[in-house]
């Protein structure tokens, strides 16, 4: 297994009426005022939260993640690159994975190819390079038809992949993108170019794109029951085995939000507040937000809706969303067990874990993660052996 520390940097906080009026905020995303962010207070708030990412190298995480949203009180990231570069002079060891950034959400791909090689290289190879679509949110924020999503997305892809590895200057010639001399300076340090992880929320297309032998690329679920990810990781060795390859544990990794204690009941009494305020508060969103017209197929679309009523965490209890497996909180031997349990029933060979999750105190933070990574990262260390250290050749594009 590979573990990696996760921070979603959120505000936490939000207005005293919060909670308590959906009507008058009915988002944490997109329409909550900015008059709500104190500058001041979010000087102190960054650095703390970098604080934390770092002190995952000196626990013997393999690295830490951090990913890219807009106009929102749920994770305070827009720029997710800037984030890697202020972790990566200050650890030496730790991978850093972004995850990741949003092409179809940016003016060109090659400022993301630029960036990530450079990355790459002041690290020496330890960048891990995420791509991402967005969540329907961020088009509404960034002013961008979500119904060219999906293609512009591939688009940018193919060009930073072919951008990472074909001699330049060449040109480039597509229907979103157009480059006369595309010679990207730095390139990345890796070969062929950086793993690349991509998250994913139950698109079908998604998962048959990342399992095509040309990727092979660790899909990641994120904020889904076990029951769906069982779903969604048995799509992807579907679609690998009729690809003609058997799926890797380390194609598939599964987001958490994780919390330790000696005890279970400790581990609610510390948790269940800082959990509820991610599910109910930081995840609150329009309907409309979420999906909007073009984001995804009628065929994902028909399959989202038929499996909505298991995503409803708004209305969910904590032992609701423990039960679940929405979250993993419990004692050392609880969480042990149940983790131990998904990572064989379910097949993923790669955890990022959420140890700091909504509005939870540094104390608790750091105590969570030494938990963590003292009791529960040895125990399941070895489960699926070592990982690939390669990604694979690079193949033409489709």
């Amino acid at each position: 297994m590979e573990f990696y520390a996760f921070h979603l940097m959120p505000w936490p906080h939000l207005p005293q009426d919060f909670a308590d009026n959906p009507d008058k905020y009915p988002s944490a995303w997109v329409t909550l005022s900015n008059e709500c962010y104190d500058p001041d207070e979010g000087q102190q708030l960054y650095n703390r939260y970098l604080d934390e990412l770092e002190y995952a190298e000196t626990l013997g995480f393999d690295g830490v993640c951090v990913n890219e949203h807009h106009q929102n009180a749920y994770g305070t990231m827009p720029a997710p690159n800037i984030m890697g570069a202020m972790l990566a002079r200050r650890t030496s060891r730790l991978k850093i994975a972004i995850v990741g950034n949003g092409l179809p959400l940016r003016d060109h791909p090659l400022r993301v190819a630029e960036e990530v090689a450079m990355l790459d290289v002041v690290t020496g190879g330890r960048v891990i390079s995420g791509f991402v679509r967005g969540i329907g949110c961020e088009y509404f924020s960034m002013g961008i038809n979500p119904s060219y999503s999906m293609e512009r997305f591939r688009e940018a892809h193919d060009l930073i992949l072919k951008a990472w590895t074909d001699p330049g200057p060449f040109s480039w010639q597509g229907k979103h993108f157009e480059v006369r001399y595309v010679n990207v300076w730095p390139r990345p340090l890796q070969k062929p170019y950086p793993k690349i992880w991509i998250p994913g929320f139950g698109s079908s297309e998604t998962i048959e794109w990342c399992a095509h032998p040309d990727r092979k690329y660790t899909y990641l679920a994120v904020y889904m029951p076990e029951s769906l990810v069982k779903m969604y990781f048995d799509m992807y060795r579907e679609c690998a085995e009729k690809f003609g390859y058997t799926a890797s544990p380390y194609q598939l990794g599964h987001v958490y939000p994780v919390y330790v204690a000696d005890t279970d009941a400790k581990a609610e009494e510390e948790a269940a507040e800082h959990l509820l305020w991610l599910y109910h508060f930081g995840l609150r969103q329009k309907p409309e937000f979420l999906f909007p017209p073009g984001y995804v197929s009628h065929a994902s679309m028909l399959n989202i809706l038929s499996h909505a009523d298991q995503m409803d965490w708004s209305k969910m209890s904590f032992h609701e969303l423990n039960e679940k497996g929405f979250c993993i909180v419990g004692g050392v031997d609880t969480v042990r067990q149940r983790l131990e349990n998904a990572a064989k029933t379910l097949g993923f060979g790669v955890m990022p874990v959420l140890l700091h999750f909504g509005n939870m105190p540094h104390d608790k933070t750091l105590k969570n993660m030494e938990m963590f990574a003292t009791h529960i990262m040895p125990h399941l260390r070895g489960i699926h052996g070592q990982p690939e250290t390669q990604p694979p050749a690079l193949a033409a594009a489709d």
